[in-house]
C-alpha cells in the first residue's frame, strides 16, 4: 500500500472526506514528511495536495514551480493567478464537506498548527468544514517503526550511561578540588554524547541551586555557577543516534554534592517521583487492559499528586511531551495545563513523563523518564529510573 493509499484508508476510518495539505515556503514540514515529498528544491509558491477518502489525489501547483509535487502519484493541476488557484481548489474539493487540515482550533496544539488563518478562511469560504488533522498527524508522524523504536531504546541506554558518567565526573572533580561549573559540565556532557555516537540539536540543561528553579535554564558564560560541596544540581539531557529517522531519548536527573541530601530537597523529590510513577502506573494499566488514555488524563494524575501536596502552583508545565525525530514530537502530549490534549496515547509512540516542582530563588526538582507503547504494552525506557536524589561525596570547602 502506498502512502497516499494509507492516508485514504485512515480518512475512511475517521469518517472524513479528505485531507488537504498546504505549504508556502516550507511553512509546513509535516506535510512534506507525511506525504514523503522531498523539501529540496525551490519552494517560493503556494501548493495544495488533496487526498480524498475515495478517489484520486490531486496536486495544485503554481506554473512557476509546476514540478514541485511530481514525486506524488497525483493528478497535477497548474494555476497562474490567485483567482486560478481559488477556482482550482474549489474544483478539486468538489463535493467534499468535511476535511482535515494541519491546524489546531485556537492554536491549542501548536505542534500541529501549521496552516495560517487566512488559508483556513479561504477553504471554508468554499463551503467546506475544516477540522484539525491532529489525530491523523499523530498516526502518520508520531507512530514509529520497529527500527525507530530500537534506535530510541539504544539511545536511552547510552544516555543513561552519560548521566552516570557526568555525576561521577562532578564527584571526582569536587573530591580533587578541581574547578567544575555549569558550563564545564555542559561541555563534558556534549563530549560524552559524541563518545557514545549520539547527536543532539542543543546542549543540555545544567542548573545549580536557584538556577534549577527555572525549568528551561541555559548555562551561560556570563553567569556560570561553580559547583561546590553543598550544591544541588539538575541535569536535563537529550540525544539520539546519528541518522535522520533516529528517535530521541530525554532524561532529567538531580544530584546533591555531599553525603547527606537536605531533608527538604529529598521531600520535594519524593513528591515529584510519586507523581511521575502515578502517571507511569496508570498508563501501564490502561494499555495492558486495552483501554484508551488521553494526554490530558495522564497529566491530571501527576498534577493531582502535586496539588494534594500543596505545590500545585509550583508545577508550571505539562507532565510530558511526545518524542520523535525531534525531542519535542508531534504526537499526544501529557497536558491538561498548557493545552487540553485530548489525543489518545497510541501504539508505537514515545513520550516523556516529567513532573516538577519549582521554588523560585531556591531550587527546583524535575524527574524525567521516557515511555513507549509497543505491542500492546507500555514500558519505561532506560531503567532504572531515579528513586532518590543522587549524593555526590566531596571534600571541597
Amino acid at each position: 500500500m502506498t502512502r497516499l493509499e494509507e492516508i485514504s484508508a485512515a480518512l475512511q476510518a475517521a469518517g472524513l472526506d479528505g485531507w488537504l495539505f498546504y505549504d508556502f515556503r516550507l511553512s509546513d514540514p509535516l506535510a512534506y514528511r507525511i506525504l514523503e515529498v522531498p523539501t529540496s528544491g525551490t519552494t517560493t509558491r503556494r501548493w495544495f495536495c488533496y487526498v480524498p477518502a475515495a478517489g484520486a489525489p490531486a496536486a495544485i501547483v503554481s506554473a512557476v514551480e509546476a514540478r514541485r509535487l511530481d514525486a506524488l502519484a497525483a493528478r497535477k493541476v497548474v494555476y497562474r493567478s490567485y483567482d486560478d488557484m481559488t477556482h482550482e481548489l474549489g474544483e478539486v474539493l468538489g463535493s467534499a464537506r468535511r476535511i482535515a487540515m494541519n491546524y489546531s482550533p485556537g492554536a491549542a496544539i501548536p505542534y500541529v498548527s501549521r496552516v495560517d488563518a487566512g488559508t483556513i478562511e479561504l477553504v471554508r469560504s468554499l463551503g467546506v468544514e475544516v477540522v484539525s488533522a491532529a489525530d491523523l498527524i499523530q498516526r502518520f508522524e508520531a507512530s514509529l517503526t520497529t527500527a525507530q523504536m530500537e534506535s530510541h531504546h539504544r539511545a536511552a541506554v547510552a544516555l543513561r550511561a552519560v548521566v552516570d558518567e557526568t555525576f561521577a565526573d562532578i564527584a571526582a572533580r569536587v573530591e580533587a578540588q578541581r574547578p567544575v561549573s555549569e558550563c564545564s559540565v555542559q561541555a563534558f556532557v556534549m563530549e560524552r554524547i559524541g563518545a557514545h555516537q549520539l547527536s543532539t540539536h542543543e546542549p543540555p540543561i545544567v542548573a545549580v541551586n536557584e538556577h534549577s528553579a527555572d525549568p528551561h535554564f541555559g548555562p551561560n558564560r556570563s553567569d556560570d555557577r561553580a559547583i561546590n560541596l553543598g550544591d544541588f544540581v539538575l541535569l536535563d539531557l537529550w540525544a539520539k543516534e546519528k541518522g535522520e529517522d533516529s528517535i530521541y531519548a530525554d532524561f532529567t536527573w538531580t544530584a546533591f554534592v555531599g553525603a547527606d541530601v537536605p531533608a527538604e530537597h529529598a521531600r520535594i523529590f519524593e513528591i515529584v517521583a510519586r507523581a511521575r510513577d502515578s502517571t507511569v502506573e496508570l498508563i501501564e494499566q490502561r494499555v495492558a487492559s486495552g483501554l484508551a488514555i488521553s494526554g490530558r488524563e495522564a497529566d491530571r494524575v501527576s498534577r493531582a499528586v502535586i496539588e494534594e501536596a500543596g505545590y500545585g502552583d509550583r508545577f508550571v508545565h505539562r507532565t510530558g511531551h511526545s518524542i520523535g525525530r525531534e525531542v519535542h514530537g508531534t504526537g499526544a502530549n501529557l497536558d491538561s495545563l498548557e493545552t487540553r490534549d485530548e489525543r489518545q496515547l497510541i501504539e508505537n509512540t514515545c513520550f516523556s513523563v516529567e513532573p516538577g516542582i519549582y521554588l523560585p530563588g531556591r531550587f527546583g526538582v524535575r524527574s524525567e523518564l521516557d515511555m513507549t507503547i509497543e505491542n500492546g504494552r507500555a514500558r519505561v525506557s532506560g531503567e532504572p529510573r531515579q528513586r532518590a536524589i543522587v549524593a555526590l561525596p566531596g571534600k571541597r570547602a
